[in-house]
């Protein structure tokens, strides 16, 4: 009973449900249970409402702000069939975000609000997108194994409880698959080329393996929210499941290529399982908390294109704007 009963202060998903009606609660989880979806009109506990706003808020702000490392090469990609490719991926990313954000906004958060906490540095988003992308090797490797990673999240996720989220994730599987086989090409391409740019590709996969080993989040042990997100098909897989799903999807493939991971400690025991140098988890607090190389940069560089916006939204909800002309 999670009514008005008394909570075991160490029973965390019982205080989480705390004040909730019992009746409506357990409707709730067998509608779940059954393989129904929740819609916005329907009733809902408050903390899968807040936690649902939570993770679509966060994978929106990261799909936006993830555009910017790779944006930076637009002109800089070798060729022209390049950089038209990684101005399509780009464009994509951000039309991802506005997707997840009009997800986001069916549970009753506004998307003015939810760029406001972005701006401010209130939300988080994911990790790797704080760190720099010094060569053109560095924007294949995000394309390729970032873009994979997200995909295994996205394709767990897209078959969970929650509609208009399942629905978003849809369509965005489909256009990040065809990021993946972009970004894999370019990498084999220079996996495959001359000795320099073999080396430069593998200083990349140096460089980016621990923010590719953070990606998942921390191990699902000391997470306070996982059991009761995955009972509520907020979460489809575990952190670490997700994690072992990578490393056995995409170190073949990249051993295939003759790259080098710098983990000495990489291998799949006589389990099946992948056993790995465990991540720096005070360096994944440290960027995901702000601290990161290019955190500033990120933020400031939305903060000045919503302000340089402005006055396009001012002009559009302003039924006689000082922007618009009349005609004579």
């Amino acid at each position: 009973m999670y009514g008005n009963a008394y909570i075991d202060p160490n029973d965390k998903a019982a205080a989480m449900l705390a004040g909730e009606d019992p009746q409506k609660l357990d409707a709730f989880e067998k509608r779940i249970a059954a393989g129904e979806k929740i819609e916005p009109k329907d009733w809902m506990p408050r903390e899968y409402r807040k936690q649902l706003i939570r993770m679509i808020e966060q994978h929106a702000h990261s799909e936006i702000i993830g555009a910017l490392p790779e944006g930076t090469w637009i002109t800089r990609a070798p060729g022209f069939r390049r950089k038209l490719a990684l101005m399509a991926k780009v464009q994509d990313e951000v039309g991802h975000a506005q997707l997840l954000y009009s997800a986001a906004e069916t549970l009753g958060k506004s998307r003015e609000a939810m760029i406001n906490d972005l701006i401010t540095g209130k939300s988080k988003y994911s990790n790797v997108f704080n760190y720099p992308a010094f060569t053109w090797a560095d924007a294949c490797i995000i394309a390729w194994l970032i873009d994979a990673g997200a995909i295994i999240n996205q394709v767990a996720n897209a078959k969970g409880s929650y509609g208009p989220y399942c629905r978003a994730l849809d369509r965005i599987c489909t256009e990040e698959s065809f990021h993946l086989k972009y970004g894999h090409d370019n990498v084999v391409t220079l996996a495959t080329g001359t000795q320099k740019q073999r080396e430069m590709v593998q200083g990349a996969l140096t460089r980016w393996w621990p923010p590719i080993m953070h990606f998942f989040g921390p191990s699902d042990k000391i997470s306070n929210h996982t059991e009761i997100l995955m009972r509520w098909k907020v979460k489809m897989a575990s952190n670490d499941d997700m994690r072992q799903q990578f490393l056995n999807m995409y170190v073949p493939k990249i051993w295939d290529l003759g790259l080098v991971l710098p983990d000495p400690n990489l291998k799949k025991n006589d389990a099946g399982i992948w056993e790995y140098t465990e991540p720096d988890w005070e360096e994944f607090k440290k960027v995901i908390n702000g601290g990161g190389p290019c955190n500033a940069e990120r933020l400031a560089v939305r903060r000045n294109a919503e302000e340089r916006g402005r006055w396009v939204r001012e002009a559009l909800n302003t039924s006689e704007s000082k922007y618009i002309v009349p005609l004579a």
